[in-house]
């Protein structure tokens, strides 16, 4: 079973591997078309179809178009025909020769006389209350008494109202909260969706890329947290230009008083607080404590160091921490030690190979797919996200598991962690869920490091990476 949003994502990616949107809906309607041959026996009977505005009603157009010369249709639009959402839709509906009217009241009359509704009224991802015209037609449907095939998913599922199907024709997968009781007999169609659109990260996964509110202001779109830096100055930075780049509003960062300085001249951008001593300790504890109260989200690790007294602190920080987190460099160290510290929190760990088998007490598999089994098992046995960091890497939480390959070795220069940590944060700062934050950091970063490689090849540095990080949403994302 996938999640409704997953629906978007795949759809995206799939586009990006070579397979166009106008394939995925051509194949959905002939699946529609050839299961109400298959098992509605519909030849020389009457098939309504009901359609809304959206995609949902484009698989529809197009199985109406196949099936129109078997039987006798009808296409009923919740909508007038310019109120279609997108163009493939409308030049699908153009395609098709049979009736087409608009309304609930012409639904009505020719439901009555059909013998077998199609539901293609409302796709993925409806929540609370349907709203007219389409409560009616819901209504109108229901209460039938025909046989009814629902497009993908039945409409209304997951709101106060839905359809009640005979049987769901569903794409690619079932979707959740589909059974048999909601659904009817559930009947998956393979719509050409490349494996790797669901095995691989790519711009699809931008659907969960948040969107600032047009009225919303300073502080209102992430405000992170930076816990790094001491014995090394350019980790804290990173991050923190990462995290900016990335589209959080505002990046704080806490380092020992040596540093704070060296840290606040990268960009007047950052926010810099100095901690007392030459290294983070249990005694600055109370004052980032104090310093979580007014953000969103935070990165602890790179840049820290190893002393006894800050790893210490590490672990005595994240174990009180209730915002989401990242754990990076150092920090991975530091829990490694006490894993109880970060069980079951909102967090993400991104090690590299070395780092992984601190924190599993054993070498991993080196074969790719025993490695994801791996990971995948450690993560569900400590209820947190790893973002793994190889030639691909694996992102595993909450259930799910997704790999990345984009990125290339000229990305082994220093501190292209500390940017993909900054990426990771910001995301989570904004309220992104962990599994899809690092899914998304680790495609963003590697997908920027891939754009520095073309224009500078090997000498890469990560602020080039970082520089890159807005082409890559300007590029991708979904407006």
């Amino acid at each position: 079973m996938i999640p409704f949003e997953e629906v978007k994502v795949l759809d995206i990616n799939a586009e990006h591997l070579g397979v166009p949107t106008s394939r995925l809906m051509e194949n959905a309607g002939k699946g529609i078309a050839d299961t109400l041959q298959e098992d509605f026996q519909i030849e020389g009977k009457k098939v309504v179809f009901i359609c809304g505005t959206g995609n949902n009603g484009g698989d529809a157009f197009v199985a109406a178009r196949m099936i129109d010369r078997k039987c006798t249709t009808t296409v009923v639009l919740a909508k007038p025909p310019e109120e279609v959402r997108s163009e493939l839709s409308k030049k699908n509906l153009s395609k098709y020769n049979g009736d087409v009217v608009v309304g609930a009241d012409p639904a009505a009359s020719e439901i009555e006389s059909a013998d077998v509704i199609v539901d293609a009224l409302l796709g993925i991802g409806v929540r609370g209350e349907i709203r007219e015209p389409l409560r009616t037609f819901i209504d109108v449907i229901n209460s039938s008494g025909k046989p009814v095939l629902s497009v993908d998913v039945p409409s209304g599922l997951g709101s106060d109202t839905a359809v009640r199907p005979t049987m769901t024709v569903t794409f690619h997968d079932t979707k959740i909260g589909m059974n048999e009781k909601n659904s009817g007999k559930i009947v998956k169609v393979d719509i050409g969706i490349p494996e790797d659109a669901d095995r691989f990260t790519g711009p699809g996964e931008l659907v969960y890329y948040p969107h600032p509110a047009d009225d919303s202001h300073k502080g209102q779109n992430g405000v992170l947290l930076v816990v790094c830096g001491g014995p090394f100055t350019g980790a804290p930075a990173l991050v923190g230009l990462a995290a900016l780049r990335a589209g959080c509003d505002l990046v704080r960062i806490a380092v020992p008083e040596k540093a704070w300085q060296v840290v606040a001249s990268f960009s007047p951008a950052l926010v810099v607080r100095s901690l007392e001593g030459d290294f983070l300790n249990p005694g600055n504890i109370d004052d980032l404590l104090e310093m979580v109260r007014d953000v969103d989200a935070a990165v602890i690790g790179p840049g820290l160091g190893l002393e006894d007294e800050t790893l210490k602190a590490v672990r005595e920080f994240v174990s009180k921490l209730d915002i989401p987190f990242v754990v990076d460099a150092d920090g991975i160290t530091a829990v490694a030690e006490d894993l109880s510290t970060i069980k079951g929190k909102k967090c993400i760990v991104t090690p590299h190979s070395a780092e992984l088998e601190r924190l599993c007490g054993k070498e991993p598999p080196r074969d790719m797919d025993e490695r994801a089994r791996f990971i995948d098992s450690f993560s569900r046995e400590n209820g947190f996200t790893v973002l793994f960091k190889g030639a691909v890497d694996i992102i595993t939480g909450e259930g799910r598991l997704k790999l990345n390959k984009t990125g290339n070795v000229a990305m082994t220069v220093g501190g292209t962690g500390d940017v993909l940590a900054g990426i990771c944060g910001s995301l989570l700062a904004r309220n992104v869920a962990p599994f899809n934050a690092a899914r998304m950091g680790a495609f963003l970063s590697g997908s920027a490091g891939d754009l520095a490689f073309e224009k500078l090849s090997y000498g890469l540095t990560p602020e080039d990476v970082v520089s890159e990080i807005p082409e890559v949403l300007k590029t991708f994302l979904k407006t």
